[in-house]
């Protein structure tokens, strides 16, 4: 079955999985999804024998039908190879009622990476699919961990730009150090004057930007997208929950049929937006647990059945989190509303207008496979000390958010279905608050030498990826205010 895609804001145009890979943002401001959910043509005990890389092109060649087989077997052993320091990519960890998806073992050390290491070759093959031959410049908005794996991911790709934007002291220090020693010479990371949504909302405006566009295209420019709102991004994400999924069927955790809950710490909603398209695919998913911080925008919409921004940003040390507007709800609501483009279009022109939409009753009722749930800080690191004491299992501060949420929700519901936790990200990109969290004395000091303490405390050795970290040279020093980054890119590119 050939897939196609369609804008969640669309009213008819269907375009290949490379043309939506490549644009990365619909024309119209929408967001690409498949036209139809592609469905497995084989049992789930036939692909239970798969590793990762064969369950990807299983299930990546799926959705993305123009790809010829050989051309996406190279992108997919190129991607998942040596850079990751488990050879299963994906190792699933039990410890005590939940089991935990290890997916930081790339080269950034995020969950980032299962998709950026794979998404500069799909967007090379997809140019050449296309007969593309305009530069490619990647801009992105990141609130930690999207910037360096996208970095790392293109750095000296040919026929690439990659430019990121971060909000400045909106991400941990680690993370902010991995972005500005990125070496390469096609790459650009600038520090906004603001916090995550305001860069977020300026590299959507200028993707919209039609005059710039124009500009670009007459030299030799054509933007595309690393964030989550690239289905190039989005739909190797899904292979982590089936290759879960299965590793517990296989491994008789559950048996045939049996259903799951999948947790996951969300803020832009793409990592729990893969699990409902897992859903979607076959995987018997009982609940979807989206657990938030203290910015609990998601909690208060699933809950409610309303979506307003309208409240402060408050930092915190789960800083991917630290979200009011979410970009990948946007592909739910599309689903929610029946894939009527028009509902999609009124609620997000109220959403500009008055930083809020209500959805309607009939949606709110497709809303009940999704729990909504939230941690406070001291709930945060409560249960990274809780976990590390109990279990000897040292988890990040978003891993944490994740599991208070589950915890609570067990305790609400006594639900006993077998759970998977997204683990998002190492805790050594956080040495500060997850060594805090353990013992107080940790509390302040510098989190460069807190990186030995954590092994120390742990027997874990510190990631490859951060050794040495605090000595690497500083190459990226820009700042610029919201309205200076189209300037900033205009400056970049020579336009």
């Amino acid at each position: 079955m050939d897939i196609k895609y369609r804008s969640t804001r669309g009213h008819g145009e269907h375009v290949s999985s490379s043309e939506a890979i490549l644009k990365g943002m619909a024309p119209d401001g929408g967001l690409y999804v498949p036209a139809c959910m592609p469905s497995p043509d084989r049992s789930f005990k036939d692909l239970a024998g798969m590793d990762y890389r064969e369950l990807s092109f299983y299930i990546i060649s799926k959705f993305f039908t123009d790809f010829k087989k050989d051309v996406l077997l190279n992108c997919i052993d190129n991607a998942y190879d040596q850079k990751f320091d488990d050879k299963s990519i994906v190792p699933v960890i039990k410890s005590s009622d939940v089991y935990f998806i290890e997916l930081f073992h790339g080269p950034t050390h995020s969950f980032k990476d299962m998709a950026l290491t794979l998404l500069p070759h799909l967007i090379k093959a997809a140019a050449r699919n296309v007969q593309n031959d305009r530069k490619i410049v990647i801009l992105t908005a990141t609130s930690g961990d999207t910037g360096k794996a996208a970095l790392e991911g293109f750095s000296d790709v040919e026929g690439t730009e990659i430019i990121v934007f971060y909000p400045l002291q909106g991400v941990s220090k680690i993370q902010e150090r991995q972005m500005i020693t990125q070496e390469g010479e096609n790459t650009h990371v600038i520090a906004v004057r603001g916090n995550f949504d305001d860069a977020q909302s300026g590299v959507k405006a200028i993707f919209a930007d039609r005059d710039f566009n124009k500009t670009l295209e007459r030299r030799g420019f054509m933007f595309s997208s690393a964030n989550s709102i690239n289905i190039g991004r989005l739909i190797p994400q899904i292979v982590y929950y089936v290759y879960s999924y299965l590793h517990l069927l296989k491994n008789s955790e559950i048996g045939a049929g049996g259903s799951i809950n999948i947790v996951v710490p969300s803020g832009n909603f793409g990592n729990i937006l893969a699990a409902y398209y897992s859903s979607g695919m076959g995987i018997p998913v009982r609940r979807l647990i989206c657990a938030s911080n203290i910015n609990n925008v998601l909690y208060d919409f699933i809950n409610k059945g309303i979506y307003d921004r309208k409240r402060k940003l408050i930092n915190t040390s789960s800083p991917a989190m630290d979200i009011l507007v979410s970009s990948n709800l946007e592909r739910l609501l599309f689903d929610l509303a029946g894939q009527d483009a028009n509902i999609i279009e009124r609620l997000f022109l109220k959403f500009a207008e008055t930083g809020e939409f209500e959805i309607s009753g009939e949606m709110k009722k497709k809303l009940s496979l999704f729990y909504g749930g939230f941690a406070t800080e001291d709930e945060t690191f409560s249960e990274i000390k809780r976990v590390f004491v109990r279990d000897g299992y040292l988890i990040d501060t978003h891993t944490a958010v994740g599991h208070s949420v589950y915890r609570k929700y067990k305790g609400r519901t006594s639900d006993n279905t077998v759970a998977i936790l997204s683990s998002t990200a190492s805790p050594f990109k956080f040495p500060g608050s997850v060594a805090g969290a353990i013992d107080r004395k940790y509390a302040g000091l510098d989190e460069f030498k807190l990186l030995d303490v954590l092994a120390d405390i742990s027997g874990r050795r510190v990631p490859a990826g951060l050794e040495g970290i605090a000595d690497k040279k500083i190459r990226h020093s820009s700042t610029c205010s919201i309205r200076e980054m189209k300037d900033a890119v205009a400056g970049i590119l020579g336009i």
